[in-house]
């Protein structure tokens, strides 16, 4: 059996959140490629500006990282960038960084969220600690976000409005995914461009691979699981889905 599309109809603007610059670009961005030349708006919320991933001084590695993040952007059509300044390396989960990303949410109004696993244990190994603590922090802004009695000051002092965003979506795997993204041509190659983008840091890490060397790789096994050539995978919750399905999640 394969793996549905994911309903692109149903949404006009997703907004992507992650823990680093570089953490859209490992093959997720080709699937933004395919919806800005759609016509789908996108935006990123970064929580740290990456200063603890490279040798050089702290604040030069952010300078450089968002630098080539703004690069990144530009290679899939994201025209929305937005980086917040939590500590990388020691990202926290708590009442600040959900406080944060539902202050994004709010704003940018997103039909999507994309947000990132929280599971200690992946198939590649123990994820790290700051992409634990962004995943669950963004799941539960989501929630946040669409109840005007939580940060409340959003709504009274900073003019903002409750958002209740209709799908959550996280990257998944073959086997774990309930659906797909065709990325087959031009998206694939902007994808593989847009890490290209981050081409001090990834000569920063001994022997890391060109990123034309296995994100085709990457996207040919998960376009296995829908019938296509290249694809990336998502576990995706509707979450105004009828009671018993994946709404459960947002019940109190």
């Amino acid at each position: 059996m394969t793996l549905p599309a994911l309903p692109e109809e149903s949404f006009q603007r997703v907004l992507c959140v992650v823990a680093h610059p570089d953490d859209m670009e490992y093959g997720t961005s080709a699937a933004v490629a395919r919806w800005t030349a759609r016509g789908i708006e996108v935006g990123y919320l970064l929580l740290t500006r990456g200063e603890a991933g490279m040798p050089t001084p702290p604040e030069e590695t952010a300078r450089l990282r968002v630098a080539e993040q703004r690069a990144a952007c530009a290679a899939v059509g994201v025209k929305h960038l937005t980086v917040l300044g939590h500590p990388d390396g020691v990202l926290v989960y708590g009442l600040d960084l959900r406080r944060d990303i539902c202050r994004e949410i709010r704003r940018f109004k997103p039909d999507v969220v994309l947000g990132t696993g929280y599971d200690i244990e992946t198939p590649y190994g123990f994820d790290q600690a700051d992409h634990r603590a962004a995943g669950l922090a963004t799941l539960d802004a989501v929630r946040d976000a669409g109840n005007r009695w939580v940060f409340p000051e959003q709504v009274d002092e900073e003019g903002l409005e409750p958002h209740s965003a209709r799908w959550y979506i996280v990257p998944g795997m073959a086997g774990s995914a309930t659906h797909g993204v065709e990325v087959t041509g031009e998206p694939l190659l902007r994808g593989i461009a847009s890490l290209e983008a981050h081409a001090a840091y990834l000569a920063a890490l001994p022997g890391h691979p060109a990123p034309a060397d296995f994100i085709p790789t990457f996207t040919a096994m998960s376009g296995q699981a829908m019938g296509v050539e290249h694809a990336v995978l998502f576990r995706a919750h509707d979450l105004q889905a009828p009671p018993g399905f994946s709404a459960e999640a947002t019940q109190d």
